[in-house]
């Protein structure tokens, strides 16, 4: 199946005005990971974001490359990082919440059996 030139024009001019964005924020996840990796709990993780980060320049940089080439693999190439980039963001995001369902779960279960954290039995004292 052939794109036709039109269909390539109009998705180079959308690469080319996302590359900035993909750039600029891969950039900061770089940084975040970075300082995130200066942290005794954080060097653990620190890697992701900067995966991450690399990601998104890298998917800069192909849709800086289609925007003047018009070349379909570029494009292609583009969408690849962004699909792995998304795919991690989406597990981190199912983790995020599943820790989260267990430790309202846990602060429910503690709160019902009568056992308080000391932080809660400080906090009614006041």
């Amino acid at each position: 199946m052939e794109i036709s030139d039109e269909v390539l024009g109009s998705i180079a001019i959308e690469a080319e005005k996302s590359k900035g964005w993909l750039k600029f924020i891969g950039i900061v996840t770089i940084i975040s990971g970075a300082l995130q990796a200066l942290t005794i709990v954080g060097i653990i993780f620190a890697w992701l974001p900067i995966w991450m980060g690399i990601l998104l320049l890298q998917a800069g940089k192909f849709a800086e490359v289609f925007a003047k080439e018009k070349d379909p693999i570029k494009l292609s190439e583009m969408a690849q990082k962004l699909r792995v980039y998304f795919t991690i963001q989406g597990i981190l995001m199912l983790v995020s919440l599943i820790i989260s369902v267990i430790a309202v779960l846990v602060m429910v279960i503690l709160l019902i059996s009568g056992t308080s954290i000391p932080l809660i039995s400080n906090m009614q004292n006041m």
